[in-house]
């Protein structure tokens, strides 16, 4: 074998492949672990609180990921049981040497049940792959909060996005019908596909925010409010289920969160934000 052969094959060997798995269920007025699973990088600790909803912390202890890693984590709330899932911090994506970085998320809410799914933003490197897919099953009339931010590089650090591939792709549902899918596909020139009002206008932080529970319409203007100019909120119904879909645009991350942070903390009521979000 040659030593490039050689090196290549130690990398292979060297990929994160890891998988997280968190079931929860509402026993004795509270909701509380059924069961949790995690193997490789992926550990999952959930901080002690007084009530509901529970609150748990997703950790990719490989502090990032890079071509061929695999990341997956699948997240099941029981009829009447709620949830909130955040990380622990911002996920990274650097450049790749061969083959794209790839998280799998599965959401499963059952009657009754509700579920925010809040983790902190990806930021992806000059030279990143990475493909997303979130997949969700909600019951009829279950509540659910997701979100998930994007930043193409962090100015701030003097760190530009260049070339790179980002694809994200969204299946929800509700009592088994279709209500919100989307594919996101950007690349390998980032900053021409951004730079157009049609994209960002040149921005480099996104958010996307959905909300599905039955007076999502009677949220939106107090939304919108939060929005802002750049960015915009739409709701409406699809079957039984209330619906709500914001985005957010923000030249840099810490404009992003600015307003992500508010519009969070009305939409998720009282439990508010993880405890992590403010470190």
């Amino acid at each position: 074998m040659s030593f490039e052969g050689a090196i290549g094959a130690a990398l292979a060997e060297q990929r994160v492949d890891a998988r997280g798995a968190l079931h929860v269920r509402r026993r004795v007025g509270r909701t509380r672990i059924e069961r949790l699973f995690q193997e490789g990088a992926a550990k999952i600790r959930l901080p002690q609180g007084a009530g509901d909803p529970l609150e748990a912390v997703l950790i990719n202890t490989a502090g990032g990921l890079t071509g061929g890693d695999r990341l997956a984590w699948t997240v099941t709330v029981a009829d009447g049981a709620h949830a909130s899932v955040t990380t622990q911090a911002c996920e990274k994506v650097y450049r790749s040497c061969g083959g794209d970085a790839t998280s799998t998320i599965a959401l499963d809410v059952g009657a009754g049940a509700s579920l925010a799914w809040l983790p902190q933003e990806t930021i992806l490197f000059d030279g990143s792959a990475f493909r997303r897919t979130i997949s969700a099953d909600f019951a009829v009339g279950a509540r659910g909060l997701i979100v998930e931010s994007t930043l193409f590089g962090r100015l701030t650090m003097g760190e530009t996005l260049r070339r790179g591939l980002f694809r994200d792709r969204w299946r929800i549902r509700s009592g088994g019908r279709l209500v919100h899918a989307e594919d996101f596909a950007i690349g390998p020139d980032v900053p021409g596909r951004l730079a157009p009002h049609a994209g960002t206008g040149g921005a480099c932080a996104v958010a996307t925010v959905l909300v599905l529970r039955d007076d999502a319409e009677d949220l939106l203007d107090r939304v919108r409010t939060l929005v802002g100019p750049t960015g915009g909120a739409s709701a409406w119904r699809v079957g039984e289920t209330g619906k709500l879909l914001a985005r957010l645009i923000a030249e840099d991350g810490y404009g992003l969160r600015k307003r992500l942070i508010p519009l969070l903390h009305m939409l998720n009521g009282a439990a508010g934000l993880p405890k992590v979000w403010s470190i």
